[in-house]
């Protein structure tokens, strides 16, 4: 089972930058695909961005694109975003998952790191 612990969160202004970080742990392999969702108060969990770690193929939610940038280092087994030009409403707990390739959802789930945007 793959255990995944986030970090980075914090205060940030609006137009200014954070990265999260995703420590991975429990991977046997790089057939995962790796996904960063957000859920602000009142709001469903929603979809930002995610990665093929095998390939490093990578798709975004159409609010972040062109703002925020997934990555993956496999060295230190850790997955990354960089979020650039923040908004207030990126304002949300941000949650990072893993699933295999093929798998139809993602089974497993970090505890999630706290991103508050000023205005």
């Amino acid at each position: 089972q793959v255990q995944l612990v986030e970090s980075g969160g914090g205060l940030v202004q609006a137009g200014g930058s954070l990265r999260l970080s995703c420590a991975v742990s429990g991977r046997t392999s790089s057939n995962y695909m790796m996904g960063w969702f957000r859920q602000a108060p009142g709001k469903e969990r929603e979809f930002v961005a995610r990665i093929n770690w095998s390939s490093g193929s990578t798709n975004y939610a159409d609010s972040v694109k062109g703002r925020f940038t997934i990555s993956r280092d496999n060295a230190k087994n850790t997955v990354y975003l960089q979020m650039n030009s923040v908004k207030p409403e990126d304002t949300a707990v941000y949650v990072c998952a893993a699933r295999r390739i093929g798998a139809n959802e993602y089974y497993s789930w970090g505890q999630g790191t706290q991103v508050t945007v000023s205005s």
